[in-house]
Formats: C-alpha cells, sequence, structure tokens
C-alpha cells in the first residue's frame, strides 16, 4: 500500500512537472514573438527601401536584389517571419515609415543625433567610408574643405548633404547614383560625396571614365549604416537585433558584404 502511494505521488509529481516545462515552454515561445504585435501584418517583416541604388538594393533582370534586399530576408528567416518588401523613393521614404507603411527601413540609413529624435536604430551593420567624386579634371577638390561654394549633387535629407553643407558647398538635389554621376559628367555639378562602395560597385557596370575619387575617411568618421525603426516598435528593434548578432556570429553578414562589396565593411 506504502509502496503504491509512492508510486503515485512520483508520477503525479512527474505530471506536474510536464505541466510547468510545457508552460515555461509556452510562456517563452510567446515572449520570443511578442515582437510581431508591432509588425502590420503578422509573420511578415514589411521593409522599406529605394530599390535604385545598387548595391544596396537593386533591379537586376526585373527582380529586386542588393545587399540590403539579401540582409532583409536573411533577418526575417532569423525571426521567423516573411520578408516584404516596399520600393519607396527616397523622398518619402522616412515618411512612410512614419505613417506605418511599412515596419522598418533598410536603405543605407546613417545614425544621426537628428534622426535619433524621432526614431529608432538598430545596431550598425555597415561602417560607410566617404570619398569625394569629381571629374579627373578637376585639380582643385583634393579634401572636403575645398567644396565650400562649389555645387554638389546630394541626395536629399541625407547624411551626404548634411556633410556637403556644412562644408560649405551648394546642394542641387539628385535622386539617385546614376542621376548624379552624369550631372558630374555634364559638367552641372563640381561632384558629390558618397560611398567608397557604392562608387565601386556602379563602376562594375557602368562607365566612370573621366571620373576619380578621393577618399577622405581620414577627414569624416565611417557613417554607421542602421536599420530605422517608429519610436515605439522597441520589441521589434530589440528581436531585429538579436538576429543581426546571429548573422554577423554565423558569417551570413561578412558574406554579403563580400559578395556585393568585394571587401567586409561590416565592422
Amino acid at each position: 500500500m506504502k509502496f503504491k502511494l509512492k508510486r503515485t505521488l512520483l508520477v503525479a509529481g512527474i505530471a506536474l512537472l510536464g505541466v510547468a516545462v510545457t508552460a515555461c515552454s509556452s510562456t517563452k515561445k510567446a515572449s520570443n514573438n511578442d515582437f510581431q504585435s508591432e509588425l502590420n501584418q503578422k509573420g511578415t517583416l514589411t521593409i522599406g527601401l529605394e530599390g535604385t541604388y545598387s548595391p544596396y538594393s537593386y533591379r537586376k533582370d526585373g527582380k529586386l536584389t542588393g545587399f540590403e534586399v539579401e540582409l532583409g530576408k536573411a533577418l526575417a528567416k532569423k525571426m521567423g517571419v516573411k520578408a516584404k518588401f516596399v520600393p519607396t523613393k527616397w523622398d518619402s521614404l522616412i515618411a512612410g515609415l512614419g505613417s506605418n507603411k511599412y515596419d522598418v527601413v533598410l536603405n543605407n540609413i546613417t545614425e544621426t543625433p537628428a534622426r535619433a529624435k524621432s526614431y529608432l536604430f538598430s545596431d550598425p551593420y555597415i561602417y560607410s567610408r566617404s570619398v569625394l567624386i569629381t571629374r579627373k579634371d578637376e585639380t582643385g577638390i583634393n579634401k572636403l574643405s575645398d567644396i565650400k561654394g562649389k555645387k554638389f549633387a546630394e541626395g536629399t535629407g541625407t547624411d551626404n548633404e548634411q556633410t556637403a553643407k556644412k562644408y560649405g558647398a551648394e546642394t542641387l538635389p539628385s535622386g539617385d547614383f546614376a542621376t548624379t554621376v552624369s550631372l558630374i559628367k555634364q559638367g552641372r555639378v563640381a561632384g558629390t560625396i558618397n560611398s567608397k562602395e557604392a562608387f565601386l560597385a556602379y563602376q562594375k557596370s557602368n562607365s566612370t571614365a573621366g571620373l576619380k575619387y578621393k577618399d577622405v575617411s581620414d577627414e569624416k568618421d565611417p557613417a554607421k549604416i542602421v536599420a530605422l525603426f517608429n519610436k515605439q516598435s522597441t520589441k521589434l528593434r530589440k528581436k531585429t537585433n538579436t538576429a543581426l548578432k546571429q548573422l554577423r556570429n554565423d558569417g551570413t553578414l561578412k558574406q554579403l558584404s563580400k559578395k556585393y562589396f568585394s571587401a567586409d565593411i561590416t565592422k
């Protein structure tokens, strides 16, 4: 009788332990998926980007591709959701985040104090070095202080535009990198401040004859490129950072960087 009672108590104890473990597991799973309450569509990470800025995001044979496209897909996979991309013009890209058109922006966004007032940042996934791009016959522009009074083509609201203005250049709005290159070649502007990786990627499939670039990373710290979130998306930002760390640790981030930039610019 005593043995039977002990056995009954043991079975009951094991059953209770099983219930506790199951409950704990369910709680942990629910906690891991808390971020989905901040998504526009459950099970889908909606990503805003331009889709016109190679090698970050662009179209090849009609299909969207690029470093940030593959990064977005890899992040979504780690997070257990699908990636959906919403190509948007730069001028309205960040505003679209504010109106909840998408959950996050992946578009070569630089971390700045001004943006920090209104948005949340992920951990940096690219450290972008700046260059001055001019015509080869331009001998008077070799450092940032030389651009004072010159006309430079820059994207509206970009970090590069702010830098150009800081050093006294007159800026002409340019919608994309190809347009900027054309403006320089035509002599309508003296040059542009942009990333070294963007110029080298453009050079792979387009003619840059008559152009040159000058590295100014000794004058300007590398730009920290981050994912951009609305202020209320704290859980989504945390989940994204966890996924980003996993991609860094397993070598995916480095692999994508070498694929699109021919170098590891993720650190």
